[in-house]
């Protein structure tokens, strides 16, 4: 019974400087956990006699049950007063400005095939898409490549197995529109492609492509330069100058090398252009007749042109972007710029 009276009386004042929720936790921990007091009296049981354990059982229960009720009602008041407090410190002002939830936005990339698809459909060129796993047929042999090109060597082209290739540029729309279309044919196809290059601020095993295809009857180199001017004019949003150089691509001939009139510096030289006033943006050309051969097309009667350029390069040309990693390295600073 002193024992008892005691360990009523140190908790109660215990009790009594309790200032939070805490302080009252601690207590019930002190007073009511495996290594307390109460606990210590429960297992001194066993010394009793038989006769006076049970008495000496209730009155240990009726002080533990004592304790819980009285630290359940104290931990209450400190409940209710600290969730009063806090509703104080985090109340709302609705008459504050709402934060402007951030919304993602399309790749800088995206965007800009986006652009150069709106263009082109307003020129009258169809949308057409094609596989990136594709066989050397589509990629290479129907288009007019030598067995002993370059571009063939493991050391260029990403293959698969002996039949199957990652595509190196969206030019392998061209065989498989010949096969399912009769002319004209006026079509334009954007898309990944792959090569097995040194990664540098100029070029990537990643990059995109669009590729653009026209056949009919009496196409001309003429009908080329004016689409390609037309084009560049609306993508640029500005009058364009352009130019022509000689070139060789195994699917053209003739092929050319396109070049643009700086846009920065309107031809005076900077450092976009490297002080040449020009930009080049595309390879082009009147398409092969054995191009059109392969796509059971009579060269004799129908004629057309073909041009590619990469989607990344436009991109950088327009923008001064000077390191094309910087679209594959989902830095978001480089990103939200656009």
């Amino acid at each position: 019974m002193e024992l008892i009276s005691n360990l009523r009386h140190q908790f109660q004042s215990d009790l009594s400087k309790a200032s939070t929720s805490h302080d009252v936790e601690a207590l019930r921990i002190r007073y009511l956990g495996r290594k307390s007091p109460v606990q210590d009296l429960m297992k001194s049981l066993k010394d009793f006699s038989e006769e006076e354990r049970p008495k000496a059982g209730k009155l240990i229960n009726e002080l533990k049950e004592e304790i819980a009720a009285a630290i359940e009602e104290r931990a209450k008041q400190f409940y209710d007063i600290e969730l009063e407090e806090r509703l104080k410190i985090e109340s709302i002002d609705v008459t504050e400005p709402g934060r402007k939830r951030f919304l993602g936005r399309a790749h800088p990339i995206s965007q800009m095939i986006d652009e150069i698809t709106d263009v082109l459909k307003e020129m009258g060129f169809s949308i057409q898409l094609s596989p990136e796993i594709e066989s050397e047929f589509y990629n290479y042999w129907g288009l007019n490549f030598p067995p002993d090109h370059p571009a063939l060597d493991m050391q260029d082209t990403f293959y698969i197995n002996k039949d199957l290739l990652l595509r190196s540029h969206t030019t392998n729309i061209q065989q498989r529109i010949m096969e399912s279309h009769t002319p004209p044919i006026r079509i334009a196809s954007p898309g990944k492609c792959y090569r097995n290059e040194t990664i540098t601020s100029r070029s990537h095993v990643l990059f995109h492509q669009i590729d653009v295809f026209h056949v009919d009857k009496g196409v001309t180199m003429a009908d080329l330069l004016a689409t390609l001017e037309t084009f560049y004019t609306k993508l640029f949003h500005q009058k364009i100058n352009m130019r022509t150089r000689a070139s060789y691509f195994p699917f053209v001939e003739p092929g050319i090398e396109v070049d643009i009139q700086c846009t920065a510096c309107a031809g005076k030289g900077c450092r976009l252009c490297k002080e040449t006033g020009w930009l080049e943006v595309c390879g082009a050309g009147m398409v092969h007749p054995e191009v059109l051969k392969q796509g059971g097309i009579d060269p004799d009667i129908y004629s057309g042109f073909a041009w590619g350029g990469g989607v990344e390069r436009l991109f950088m040309l327009r923008h001064g972007v000077t390191d094309i990693r910087q679209f594959t390295d989902n830095d978001v600073r480089f990103l939200k710029q656009f």
